[in-house]
């Protein structure tokens, strides 16, 4: 098979981390052809997408978590322009920001899945799920929360709650997240910092204290939970649990809770067409829904044995296989 990854630059990649890595060394490692390109890289053109990608063969390294870093890990064939009708999966793995340049991608994957090709996760799904606003879909899960540019209003629900989250809509690992509470005399300028005065809505929750037993990623693949999650526990002093803010990650099997979240979910996500979601719970909590280019795949695999880029090829495999067979 053919799977042509769109993500950012390769060469930048933290292998020892990195779950795209994880899933292209799995494929690999069954012999499955890779290719890889930059989102900026659509074209429609003659009536058809395309892509200019590259051919790519990995360097024999260790398997993860074992691949060093800083260690070229692999080898790209020059580029040249490809049908994505052509592959057995184009996997939109791009990291946000959800900006102009990722909704313009999200509008030509859409031309190119109507042209047959197989994109995962669907564009129109990474359009409507928002990773923040798509918890208002599971209210029965969620804490109080509010999305507003207005000052007004996120300062009655910092009253009302007495301490609360704020963050950005459209960012990831934690940037742009402030914690505040009653008599911040940073207050003010934090609003008006975080809505850009005025002009973009904000997502403010209560402050949930399960914060400090680790914001836990669980990851749902085609429909199926990962037994293990990620708790990524804040550093000393920190609010945010984000791994790319300092936080600790620590793998453990899914409470009950967490299976509840996840199953209750997976039908929905599957309808979706969201092959793959990272689901952030902080205590009974959902808090996110991650579905752009959800994480944690190496360390769950490190810490627990469970080999989710294995898991995630499975599913791909028979998600492939079936498409083959329906043609």
């Amino acid at each position: 098979m053919k799977f042509l990854f769109i993500a950012d630059p390769l060469a930048g990649f933290k292998v020892h981390k990195d779950s795209t890595y994880a899933m292209m060394r799995e494929a690999a490692r069954r012999g499955h052809g890779l290719f890889a390109m930059l989102a900026e890289d659509l074209a429609w053109r003659d009536g058809r997408v395309r892509g200019r990608c590259a051919q790519v063969t990995l360097a024999d390294t260790p398997a993860p978590p074992y691949a060093e870093e800083g260690r070229p890990w692999f080898e790209a064939d020059p580029h040249t322009w490809r049908d994505l009708a052509h592959f057995d999966a184009v996997l939109m793995r791009k990291d946000p920001p959800f900006d102009q340049g990722y909704l313009n991608a999200t509008w030509l994957l859409q031309i190119a899945e109507e042209q047959g090709a197989r994109v995962l996760n669907r564009p129109q799904a990474l359009r409507d799920w928002n990773e923040k606003l798509a918890i208002a879909r599971f209210p029965e899960f969620i804490a109080p929360t509010l999305v507003s540019a207005d000052a007004g209003q996120i300062r009655e629900f910092l009253a009302r709650q007495e301490d609360i989250v704020v963050k950005p809509l459209n960012a990831m690992g934690g940037a742009g997240v402030f914690r505040l509470r009653p008599g911040d005399p940073n207050l003010g300028a934090i609003l008006e910092t975080a809505t850009r005065h005025g002009t973009e809505a904000v997502m403010a929750q209560r402050y949930l204290p399960a914060i400090a037993e680790g914001d836990k990623r669980v990851l749902v693949i085609d429909g199926e939970p990962v037994p293990y999650c990620l708790a990524r526990i804040p550093a000393q002093g920190e609010t945010r649990g984000n791994l790319a803010a300092g936080g600790t990650g620590v793998a453990r099997p899914l409470s009950e809770q967490d299976w509840r979240i996840a199953r209750a979910l997976a039908p929905a996500l599957q309808a979706a067409g969201i092959f793959l979601a990272g689901l952030d719970v902080i205590g009974a909590r959902l808090t996110e829904v991650n579905v752009t280019s959800p994480t944690c795949f190496q360390e769950i695999h490190r810490q627990t044995g469970c080999d989710v880029a294995a898991l995630f090829m499975d599913a791909l495999e028979r998600r492939a296989m079936e498409a083959q067979g329906a043609g």
